[in-house]
Order: structure tokens, then sequence, then C-alpha cells
């Protein structure tokens, strides 16, 4: 049974469900790589290393341990700007770690201007899951549709979208 206590968010961190979860979707690469909208990536998913300075294609190999420190460092930093735009507003640990999952995944500048998080601040819970499966698109190519070659979006998203409903 999940728990669908919603508290403060201020109270809220990701928890160690959060960073299983992010690892078992990201994946890890030790060397660089380009994902599905041509981003240079490295480790879980990281685009960015833990000064800022953006992930090349000539960077050398990490191992899993520097990839699961910059994953945390990366979340660390952007769990601050998370907080701050759910202000006031009361969530699950499953619905936050969900929404932050979203945001590291399409970044804080699409959370900020995200249906979810309007229909959040409005106390809509459900309609807020629902804006979950409006983001299936990566490089302009519709990933529910297998052929596209980025059909897992589209089934962390449907993960995403059922996890929260199933706490609302």
């Amino acid at each position: 049974m999940q728990n669908k206590t919603k508290i403060s968010v201020a109270l809220l961190a990701a928890s160690a469900a959060f960073f299983t979860s992010l690892e078992l979707h990201e994946g890890f690469s030790a060397k660089p790589y380009k994902d599905g909208g041509g981003v240079v990536t490295q480790g879980i998913g990281s685009t960015v290393k833990p000064d800022g300075s953006k992930i090349k294609m000539t960077d050398p190999p990490i191992t899993r341990k520097t990839a699961q420190e910059w994953a945390k460092a990366h979340v660390s930093k952007d769990e601050i700007a998370f907080r701050k735009s759910l202000d006031g507003v009361k969530l699950s640990q499953v619905e936050y770690d969900v929404y932050l999952d979203f945001t590291y995944n399409f970044g804080q500048a699409n959370w900020n201007s995200s249906s979810m998080l309007r229909n959040l601040k409005a106390g809509n819970y459900k309609a807020a899951c629902d804006s979950l499966l409006k983001w299936k698109y990566v490089a302009k190519r519709d990933c529910s549709i297998r052929s596209n070659n980025c059909y897992g979006v589209w089934t962390r998203q449907l993960e995403r979208y059922n996890k929260c409903m199933g706490v609302n």
C-alpha cells in the first residue's frame, strides 16, 4: 500500500527509491554518448558535471560510483528550485519523487511552465497526473509510437502516471 499522505514539500526530499528508479530508467554509461534528443550525456543521465560544465564527447569514462555522485549532486542542486516552484503545495512522497523525476528528465524550465505544476497549485491532483501524458515527445518525435525509437520515454511517462494515480 503506497502512502497517500500529503505533506509540505519543505519536509520532503528525493527518496532512496527515487535514486534506484532513476538509475534503472536512465541506465549507466561510463562513456559520453548522445541521448535520444542529441544531448551529450554520461553516467546516469547527466548532461552536466557537478561544477556545471557540460559533458563533452571527448570526456574520459567515469565509474558507476562517480555517476551516482554526479546524479545526487545534480538532484540536490535542482531540488532547491523544484521545491520553490511548489511553494504551498502538499504532496505525498510518491508524487514528490514522480515530479522530481520528470524535472530531472525534462528540465526545470519545462516543469515551471507545465500544466502539471499549474494543476498542483490549483489543487487538481488527478489533472496534474493526467498532464504527465502530454510529455511524450523527444526531438519532435512522438515516443508513444514504438517505431520512433524513443519508446522508453513514453513507458517512463506511463510509469510516472500510474504511480501518480495510485496515490490520488
